[in-house]
């Protein structure tokens, strides 16, 4: 029941154009666009002697959980609920708690399918350096879905309907991708802005990703603000959710 509810999620999620474009092409057309720029290929001494492209191939992937955490699983969720998707589901053996484990489970899938093209177009048309400490790497890829999937899933139990689920996952997306580097790289930002941006999700993601990609494990600070924002909002998601 649970394998068939996550490829039916799968399914109407890539009917969506728009959601389908931004979350599982846009973020490699941005890694292509970037790349294409000769400076963004040299090495840059103002961000440490490393490349811009490849400071933005790790920057793509918390772009794509970005989009999938506040704003399409936001919207999805808050629209079933709205629509009475999940109250008719309760009657049924499709429980709505695998209703919401098959919505998370496809934007995991989503997200792994995205984030490894974009990878893997970096390295092969930029040379752009693969994760050094992989098992790092998947490990602060879960934390940074984990933790921005329960703030997406915190949206979507205290808002009323879908178009404000949207809204507000909107407006939570721009200052946590800045904070994640995606208009100015965080090695380029003063160091008052990377120490806040530390204690965002996205950039406490984006730092784990980059530690992980340049051979090391991700940082205790990372970990646990990441951990931190599954359990507060993952807690409060629990508590406040309803089915109707």
């Amino acid at each position: 029941m649970f394998t068939k509810l996550t490829v039916s999620e799968l399914k109407l999620l890539f009917r969506e154009p728009v959601p389908t474009f931004f979350s599982l092409l846009f973020p490699t057309i941005l890694v292509v666009i970037l790349g294409s720029i000769p400076s963004f290929r040299e090495a840059n001494p103002d961000i440490g002697g490393a490349r811009v492209i490849d400071l933005y191939a790790g920057i793509a992937v918390t772009l794509t959980l970005a989009m999938l955490g506040l704003q399409v699983t936001p919207s999805v969720l808050a629209l079933y609920r709205e629509k009475g998707i999940l109250r008719r589901l309760a009657t049924t053996p499709a429980r709505p708690s695998l209703l919401l484990g098959a919505q998370l489970a496809a934007a995991l899938i989503t997200a792994i399918v995205s984030s490894a093209l974009a990878l893997t177009v970096a390295r092969l048309a930029f040379d752009v350096r693969l994760p050094s400490n992989f098992a790092g790497f998947v490990l602060a890829f879960l934390l940074a879905a984990l933790g921005v999937f329960a703030i997406g899933m915190f949206i979507s139990a205290v808002v009323p309907t879908g178009k404000a689920a949207n809204t507000v996952g909107t407006l939570l997306f721009f200052p946590s991708m800045f904070f994640a580097g995606l208009w100015l790289p965080r090695e380029a930002m003063p160091a008052a802005l990377q120490r806040v941006g530390d204690f965002t999700p996205l950039g406490a993601g984006e730092r784990a990703l980059h530690e992980a990609m340049t051979g090391h494990w991700p940082s205790l600070l990372s970990a646990t603000v990441l951990v931190g924002y599954l359990v507060v909002f993952g807690f409060g998601a629990a508590r406040l959710f309803r089915w109707s």
